[in-house]
């Protein structure tokens, strides 16, 4: 008995380091204690007598005053278990059948000893009941029964149960079972009552990283972790888990998946290329003073509007005409728009180059100037410079007197004299060009020697 007692000690160490919460993952319990066997049920005549005396201890039960049954039961599942219980006792308060309306006769059969092994199928109605710590029970099973060398015997068992959780893992049980003998005679193995009580341990459940979450349940079994996230961790403690944070060591809220938003501009200070400073989502959370598209961290001119390839900084514009010097073909003179900034030749100028254009005089029946022409020329360049983005055409006119491809050629050589003579003055050539018309385009009489005069002429027309 003292090394059986050992035994049990060893078990409850066992089960103690092992066990921990519910069946469904402790699936494994272990119980121990007491037993008590009482054989009245079966000497009782009467339905109402077999449990007159139910808690009769002192007169009807026989017990052993050591650890003397061991239950192993494990979790099948839908609130049953499956279990069997070993159990040890010495019989020495056995009832006899009482003699018409007499007295129950309680005598000792000479300590016999007691062992039985059941089966038990056990269902807990403590989720009927919605209590955490009691858990009241119903069971049936079967099992064999000895008592001293003769009496033996299979046994039809069923009964209650009432378990005291003091923690999820330990607990104080009691079970009444009545065990029904199969045996025709009473002699050979009476029908009783074993009841059984002591504490209960359940183990078996697996927690690998130790957060009380068990791993069947625990959705980060490796790392530990908050019951609310069934396991997985969320160390920034913002209520996202750290498996779905994109920043799970910086607290942050939800819309930014757990990152955080210092600057307060909507965009994540992960994503955020200024994350102290408010910002636009367009430049990855960067202000732009000016609104010019440039950030001002990029911008040169911060507060001034300026393009990008200017780096945020306005172009100058010297002569102030509204064209900007980096489109300006004339930036040191105002012009227009239209002319790419250079100004534009007016009717007055072009009326002067013609009125000096009038007075180029060349050698007769030729294309050479004149001496006095020479002025005239060096005037004309001077005022084709005031306009250097404009165009002009040089014609040259004779009168009728002659032959007509003598006259067209005359007034062709004499109009590129007179382009050849205002680009060697400086004019770019591709601002000129030369035509001569022969006597076709006269403006006056040929009959008369003025008008013969107002025909050999010169013009100078403005390309548009």
């Amino acid at each position: 008995m003292k090394h059986l007692n050992k035994l049990f000690v060893a078990l409850v160490m066992l089960a103690g380091f092992s066990s921990q919460a519910q069946d469904s993952n402790n699936p494994w319990a272990i119980s121990f204690g007491a037993n008590a066997v009482d054989t009245r049920v079966s000497a009782a005549t009467k339905l109402e007598d077999q449990f007159s005396q139910f808690f009769n201890a002192k007169d009807n039960w026989n017990i052993l005053p050591s650890v003397s049954y061991l239950n192993v039961s494990k979790y099948v599942g839908s609130n049953f278990s499956f279990g069997v219980t070993g159990s040890i006792n010495k019989i020495s308060r056995y009832v006899l059948p009482r003699v018409g309306e007499g007295p129950y006769t309680v005598v000792n059969p000479g300590d016999l000893n007691y062992y039985a092994v059941d089966g038990v199928i056990n269902y807990s109605l403590m989720s009927l009941i919605k209590s955490k710590t009691i858990d009241p029970s119903i069971h049936i099973g079967g099992g064999y029964t000895w008592i001293g060398d003769e009496m033996r015997a299979g046994t039809l068992n069923g009964g209650l149960g009432l378990t005291y959780w003091f923690t999820e893992m330990v607990g104080l049980t009691y079970r009444a079972t009545y065990k029904q003998s199969f045996e025709d005679l009473r002699e050979d193995m009476p029908s009783h009552m074993q009841h059984f009580g002591g504490l209960i341990f359940k183990f078996g459940g697996k927690d690998t990283d130790g957060d009380g979450i068990y791993d069947k349940d625990d959705a980060c079994p490796e790392v530990a972790g908050l019951k609310q996230f069934n396991g997985c961790p969320d160390t920034d403690g913002d209520g996202i888990t750290d498996a779905s944070d994109s920043c799970p060591d910086v607290a942050g809220p939800a819309e930014f998946n757990g990152c955080p938003d210092t600057d307060g501009d909507g965009i994540a200070d992960k994503d955020d290329a200024c994350p102290d400073v408010a910002g636009l989502k367009s430049l990855n959370g960067c202000p732009d003073a000016d609104g010019d598209g440039i950030a001002d961290k990029d911008d040169k001119c911060p507060t001034v509007k300026g393009p990008r390839e200017n780096a945020g900084c306005p172009y100058p514009d010297r002569d102030n005409d509204g064209v900007l010097d980096k489109d300006d073909k004339c930036p040191d003179v105002a012009g227009t728009v239209a002319n790419n900034g250079c100004p534009e030749a007016t009717e007055e100028a072009i009326k002067r180059l013609n009125d000096y254009a009038k007075t180029i005089l060349f050698d007769s029946g030729k294309a050479s100037f004149k001496q006095q022409t020479y002025p005239v020329l060096q005037a004309i360049t001077a005022i084709l410079k005031e306009y250097p983005n404009s165009n002009f055409s040089i014609e040259g006119h004779t009168d009728s007197d002659g032959k007509d491809a003598y006259n067209q050629k005359l007034s062709e050589d004499r109009a590129a004299a007179v382009r050849n003579y205002i680009i060697d003055q400086g004019i770019a050539s591709g601002r000129l060009s030369s035509i001569g018309y022969g006597e076709s385009k006269p403006i006056d009489t040929n009959k008369t020697a003025a008008g013969k005069a107002n025909n050999r002429r010169t013009e100078v027309k403005l390309i548009k």
